[in-house]
């Protein structure tokens, strides 16, 4: 793993020289071309598709924060980054909130007390510059993750699920000096594919993520929705994440909603389409930008939050198995993919286009999906609607 990692850090530093201070996309628009080296770490970008990571979720998260933050002017470089243990799940769900408005802090993963070459090179090219309203800090550490002596650090103590997740909550809003009015629900207990989409909503909207369990809304959740003050819930996911008599126990400190997809796949295309005024995406229509992952690398989700706040803002879209494209993903993608017709005013040119984040190694997501996730979010020609004339080329006359 290390040589791979090695290697993977040498690309990665080529990269963000390409990105310049964009922190939008890579080069490269034909299949198989490997913009930043071999051993699938960020590899392959196609004309609607950009590919970022590696074999693990600390690469991905490096990748991530890199393309976000490339940190080659000041422009570029975070006020401060998110370090959180990649064992403790939980903890990396509720940090995603960190990745939104204010603070806008990528996230990285620690191996327990022990930071991975690919955070470490990630962090020292970022250089964040720390945040005025946290005592200049620019590293956050979540749980048990690594302490780097180098930078300025805010601590958020280890310990149970719901209690971190009231920690996260209190930072974020001692960082932005304002109280949400909006949270989210999700479920320690439920399994983890179905809580994913969570992180992207997050860090888009600034809601934090408070966490309940099978059979109850835990102490440290209710402490917060009392101070809160009757905010808008918002449960992600079915039933089976978070029961109905959980809900209902909600119910007693705000106005709940529930988003609710049958399975992994479906409850992210769920988050996606979902809007209540001001809060969610609510993308229906084509022009946006969208990330893909694989259901069964959780931590991928915490890890590309960045993407959900920045650029084109983009919700996160779950893959099965290794990598396959679900059919109502397929008919999803289909229903929001860009279009132009024939007609001289409506050109490709003057269309809006989709844009594919892909998270991981050709072993997350292989290369014969990214072409198929290429080939729908491509603008395609549409027919002209009735009674509008066919084009033509020919020249026109104006009068003078």
């Amino acid at each position: 793993m290390r040589g791979v990692e090695l290697r993977w850090l040498a690309s990665l530093a080529l990269v963000g020289l390409a990105l310049g201070g964009c922190g939008k996309s890579l080069s490269g628009t034909k299949l198989g071309v490997e913009t930043t080296g071999r051993d699938g770490a960020s590899g392959l970008a196609t004309a609607n598709t950009t590919r970022l990571g590696g074999a693990s979720a600390v690469l991905d998260a490096a990748a991530v924060a890199r393309t976000v933050y490339p940190g080659l002017t000041d422009g570029t470089r975070p006020r401060a980054v998110v370090l959180v243990d990649e064992r403790d799940w939980p903890a990396a769900l509720a940090a995603s909130v960190l990745a939104g408005a204010p603070l806008r802090a990528p996230i990285l993963y620690t191996e327990g007390d022990s930071l991975p070459s690919a955070s470490a090179q990630a962090l020292a090219a970022m250089r964040p510059t720390g945040v005025p309203r946290l005592g200049y800090s620019q590293v956050i550490t979540i749980s048990s993750a690594a302490s780097p002596g180098a930078y300025r650090r805010r601590a958020v103590p280890a310990g149970e699920a719901a209690r971190a997740a009231g920690a996260i909550e209190r930072l974020a809003v001692r960082a932005s000096g304002v109280q949400p009015r909006d949270v989210i629900i999700a479920s320690s207990d439920a399994p983890a594919a179905l809580e994913m989409p969570a992180a992207g909503l997050s860090a888009q909207t600034g809601a934090p993520i408070l966490l309940v369990n099978a059979r109850t809304v835990p102490a440290a959740t209710r402490v917060v929705l009392r101070r809160l003050r009757q905010p808008r819930i918002y449960i992600v996911g079915p039933t089976g994440a978070v029961s109905q008599r959980v809900a209902e126990e909600l119910g007693r400190y705000g106005r709940v909603a529930r988003i609710n997809g049958g399975d992994a796949s479906s409850n992210a295309i769920a988050v996606a389409r979902f809007s209540d005024g001001s809060f969610g995406w609510g993308v229906e229509e084509p022009g946006h930008g969208l990330v893909f992952a694989t259901a069964s690398r959780p931590l991928d989700a915490p890890a590309a939050a960045a993407l959900s706040a920045s650029g084109d803002y983009a919700p996160l879209l779950l893959l099965e198995g290794e990598g396959r494209i679900p059919g109502e993903l397929a008919a999803y993608l289909r229903g929001i993919q860009p279009g132009y017709t024939s007609e001289p005013q409506y050109r490709p040119v003057h269309g809006v286009y989709n844009h594919g984040w892909v998270i991981g190694d050709e072993q997350a997501i292989s290369p014969a999906t990214q072409a198929e996730l290429d080939s729908l979010l491509e603008i395609t020609k549409r027919p002209s609607p009735p009674g509008n004339p066919p084009a033509t080329s020919e020249p026109q006359e104006f009068e003078q």
